[in-house]
């Protein structure tokens, strides 16, 4: 693709970046077919190659209003196109860019803008969200149904006890998951110590920065991710072997860290080495023997890989193979490469496309009358738990469920 930057805006580290993306977008049109909001809208200006245009004119100089942050508000962030791209389109980072410039350009409204930041400053934090996350389970009868939605029952937590072993793990906590699914980070933390690697976990760690940094506030996104890379690294300098993530949407985020900060001469290193030793719990349990861990009476069940876990990631054939291996068959589901509809705090801003999505998500997993669907993210799990009578679950629940059964 041609393009035409103004001389100022290119000399930044931003528009070298946002150039070089434009350029290596060929218009083939390949991403249209797997971009979940063209799949339910049918307009172009909500595809990847449409939103393309749209920052490329924005960038170049030519007029923006706010139905050019509509069309990108409505983007789920869900990298499938970037999965089918044959240019290699690096889209997540141009679509940041993007945000970022159009919100200066046309600002929202102050109710708008109030929303945002309430929400920023509620659930990236685990001490404020939890206790009020409990006050909306225990009045959840009296919440209107739109919110009601949001507010899922109290989830049950599991007791583990554990053993101190050489092999050790940073497990991170998360901001939201420890009040919506108290059982996941505990499971992790037995089948952990089930494989002989103890599991520890770093009070002083903050919010990944996702939240923040997909909500326009980058700076904000990116001090959460210096204040982890502070946290974790007395750990990292004692030998822990990895930084163990069971929510996708996180570790999603945490892979960029080397690239966000690879202009800040304090953290570059530090965040590259941060990468490096990122793991999914799938990936941990993928490299041991999993003979200890078969299990028991698991029933029918159907996976639905999370976008950040499949796409940006590309780890669902690497769940794939534990879930094989723990001894689950797993259904085929049509159109799995599309989103849910979740996608952060999409199903709260856009939730007519979420719903839609959903409605289809649910329908594809729920063909084979599985009695659990079992996903890799917090987000995921609970907007398809808000859908369905069928449990929804973190597949680590399922693993820990098994060894408890046997103690």
């Amino acid at each position: 693709m041609q393009t035409f930057l103004p001389t100022e805006f290119l000399a930044t580290d931003r528009g070298k970046e946002a150039d070089s993306i434009l350029r290596a977008c060929v218009h083939c049109g390949f991403c249209l077919a797997t971009c979940p909001t063209y799949q339910v809208l049918g307009n172009e200006l909500d595809s990847p190659r449409g939103r393309i245009y749209l920052i490329k004119a924005m960038l170049e100089g030519e007029a923006v209003t706010a139905v050019t942050r509509t069309h990108l508000d409505r983007c789920l962030s869900c990298q499938s196109c970037e999965t089918t791209c044959p240019s290699g389109v690096n889209y997540h980072r141009l679509l940041d860019i993007g945000r970022a410039e159009v919100e200066q350009r046309v600002p929202r409204s102050p109710v708008s803008r109030g929303v945002r930041w309430l929400l920023r400053r509620i659930m990236p934090y685990r001490r404020r969200f939890t206790p009020l996350l409990g006050l909306g389970q225990v009045f959840r009868f009296l919440l209107p149904g739109f919110l009601r939605e949001h507010v899922p029952v109290r989830g049950k937590a599991i007791s583990v006890a554990v053993g101190q072993h050489t092999r050790k793990v940073i497990l991170v906590q998360g901001c939201v998951q420890p009040g919506l699914s108290p059982a996941t980070n505990a499971a992790a933390t037995l089948v952990l110590d089930k494989l002989g690697i103890e599991a520890i976990t770093v009070a002083a760690e903050s919010c990944c920065g996702a939240m923040s940094y997909h909500l326009t506030a980058q700076q904000e996104g990116l001090d959460f991710a210096r204040s982890n890379i502070d946290a974790w690294w007395p750990l990292v300098e004692k030998g822990a072997e990895a930084i163990v993530m069971t929510a996708s949407g996180c570790s999603n985020f945490v892979q960029d860290y080397g690239s966000l900060l690879k202009h800040d001469p304090r953290y570059a290193q530090r965040a590259e080495k941060i990468v490096s030793l990122l793991k999914d719990i799938a990936e941990v349990l993928n490299k041991e023997e999993l003979e200890a861990l078969q299990l028991h009476n698991a029933g029918r069940i159907s996976w639905h890989c999370p976008c950040t876990a499949q796409h940006g990631q590309k780890l669902d054939g690497v769940t794939r193979a534990v879930l094989n291996r723990l001894g689950l068959e797993l259904p085929a589901i049509v159109d799995a490469h599309l989103c849910c509809g979740s996608a952060g705090t999409n199903a709260l801003f856009q939730p007519a496309i979420a719903k839609a999505l959903r409605e289809r998500k649910l329908a594809a997993l729920e063909a084979s009358h599985p009695q659990q669907i079992v996903t890799a993210n917090i987000g995921c799990q609970m907007h398809l738990g808000a859908g369905t009578e069928t449990p929804v679950v973190h597949w680590i629940e399922l693993v820990a469920r098994s060894i408890r059964s046997t103690l």
